[in-house]
């Protein structure tokens, strides 16, 4: 059985095993300590799925809690996608923010099918600025 929380104590260490378990280390600085860290303790909201002890799943989210929530990182460990998980710590996120708050992201390659499947919309005008 997962639980979803959105009070518990993650360290760098575990969101980063997380990260490798899902892939979506590939694309985040998984060999910087440091930038995890401040990852985890710059978030506004972050909601987590637990089995048991073990951190299977994470929704690391930016937000002003009305308008708009920027979903950073939505990553679920590889051995436990497709039993719904990324959609319920969406669900969860969603259910913390304002009735008109939008969420907002930017998909990862090998998830940019999963999000219209599960009720986004492409929006073609995301633009970076990169370091």
């Amino acid at each position: 059985m997962i639980t979803y929380l959105d009070n518990a104590s993650i360290n760098a260490e575990q969101a980063i095993d997380l990260y490798v378990r899902s892939t979506l280390g590939e694309r985040r600085p998984i060999h910087n300590i440091n930038t995890f860290a401040d990852m985890l303790a710059n978030a506004n909201l972050i909601v987590s799925a637990w089995d048991g002890e073990k951190l299977v799943g994470i929704s690391r989210t930016l937000t002003d809690f009305s308008y708009v929530a920027y979903l950073a990182d939505l990553a679920v460990d590889e051995n436990y996608q497709r039993q719904g998980i990324g959609k319920r710590l969406i669900e969860e996120t969603k259910s913390r923010l304002g009735p008109e708050c939008m969420i907002v992201l930017l998909a990862a390659p090998k998830a940019n099918t999963y999000y219209e499947h599960i009720g986004f919309e492409h929006n073609p005008r995301a633009w970076m600025l990169k370091k």
